[in-house]
């Protein structure tokens, strides 16, 4: 049984807390107390309330800057949690992180580091702690959300149980839900559109290739979706892969848009409101992605109106464990919006991510997943993970495919 602090409360932390507070496969036992903090705490509260209402479970609230180092440390070691859970924004990582060190406590999180006045997204600022939470004797766990994520975990199961070696692989995401606005994006606006306008890349032969954002366009057939067309991004766990996975030839992400989304965004960005800059207005400096941000539907709001079905997986080509040759796996899990909402009041975009930080969170505190310093999570053995995705709402399957992708 472990005390646990969550930071974040938007849909992402909505969903953690409730799987965690849930009795369902012994998740009780592993969460003995739950603790959760945010810029505003009246947030923390509605997520309580209905975490009380859901489960009878009660969940202790608190207010925090967690940029405030020394007051976010002061909360840690007050609470006197096994682990801190980050859920906030992806600037907020470092401070957390600094805060974990000094108050002696574990850390994950969903998402790498990125600094606010560029859209970059490199493990390099996170991964250069390894030696400061070696020498602490404490272990910090990056990227357990879906991508990055589950991905990760999926590439090496697949490494661990079908391949011998993954020399192609695909990461596709896809959102077939319709949420009924013109235009809203299904998780935090502003790290939501800095990822996709941001320049893509993907690994090739050794090192990054970089092409402008949403120029390679590929049409696919989703199971239990349809086709929808999916653009070449970059996502952070290509890095993270092309580190562990030594023989990678050609990694990519990919990540299906509906046309409308794709003509507002132009629009968006040919007016200058996806800008990062500040730029003066009535005498006060604003950022334009950050005004934009407050403008546009919370995803939070979006459960109860999205419908349909995401569907996100790996396809990787490689050496098959049994020498039988060259072999292409296709692994995924398909969620449902409304089922999501059902069970934790979110859309299945925070329901896809909220739940893989909860079990990265159980494999740290019931000792399945440790170590001393900073990992990623192909690191970590994917069978207890895995596991627990068939128990805790996103089971997977795997089916062989007749060949590597043509695209």
């Amino acid at each position: 049984m472990s005390k646990v602090l969550v930071i974040g409360a938007g849909g992402v932390s909505s969903v953690c807390v409730h799987k965690m507070a849930q009795s369902a496969a012994g998740n009780a036992g592993i969460f003995s107390e739950i603790h959760l903090a945010s810029r505003t705490r009246s947030k923390c509260d509605a997520i309580a309330a209905s975490v009380k209402e859901r489960t009878g479970q009660t969940v202790q609230t608190y207010e925090i800057d967690a940029e405030e180092v020394p007051a976010l440390t002061r909360l840690i070691e007050q609470i006197g949690p096994k682990l801190v859970v980050n859920l906030a924004l992806p600037y907020q990582d470092l401070p957390i992180m600094d805060a974990c060190l000094a108050a002696g406590v574990s850390y994950l999180d969903t998402a790498n580091y990125e600094p606010k006045d560029e859209a970059k997204f490199e493990y390099k600022w996170q991964w250069a702690y390894h030696d400061r939470f070696k020498e602490k004797g404490l272990m910090a766990l990056l990227g357990s959300g879906f991508d990055p994520g589950v991905t990760s975990v999926f590439a090496m199961w697949l490494k661990k149980h079908k391949l011998k070696t993954i020399r192609q692989l695909d990461i596709l995401d896809c959102n077939g839900g319709d949420h009924g606005q013109a235009f809203a994006t299904n998780f935090n606006p502003e790290i939501n559109i800095r990822e996709v306008t941001a320049p893509a890349r993907h690994w090739e032969n050794g090192q990054f290739v970089e092409t402008p954002a949403m120029s390679k366009k590929v049409a696919f057939d989703f199971d239990q979706v349809g086709p929808k067309n999916m653009y070449m991004m970059y996502h952070e766990e290509l890095e993270s892969l092309a580190k562990f996975l030594p023989e990678l030839e050609r990694g990519r992400f990919w990540m299906t848009f509906g046309d409308a989304y794709i003509t507002h965004l132009t629009v968006l960005q040919n007016v200058g409101m996806t800008r990062i800059d500040p730029v003066m207005y009535q005498g006060k400096e604003i950022v334009p992605l950050q005004f934009l941000a407050a403008v546009l539907p919370k995803p939070e709001t979006l459960g109860p109106t999205t419908k349909g079905k995401t569907n996100i997986g790996d396809i990787a080509t490689g050496e098959a464990l049994d020498g039988s040759g060259e072999k292409t796996f296709y692994i995924y899990n398909i969620c449902d919006h409304e089922d999501a909402y059902a069970e934790t009041g979110n859309q299945a975009i925070s329901y896809t991510t909220g739940v893989p930080a909860m079990i990265g969170a159980a494999m740290m505190l019931t000792g399945a997943w440790n170590g001393e310093g900073v990992f990623n999570m192909e690191e970590m053995d994917p069978d207890p993970f895995m596991d627990m995705l068939n128990t805790q709402g996103l089971p997977w399957q795997v089916k062989e495919l007749d060949g590597p992708v043509e695209f």
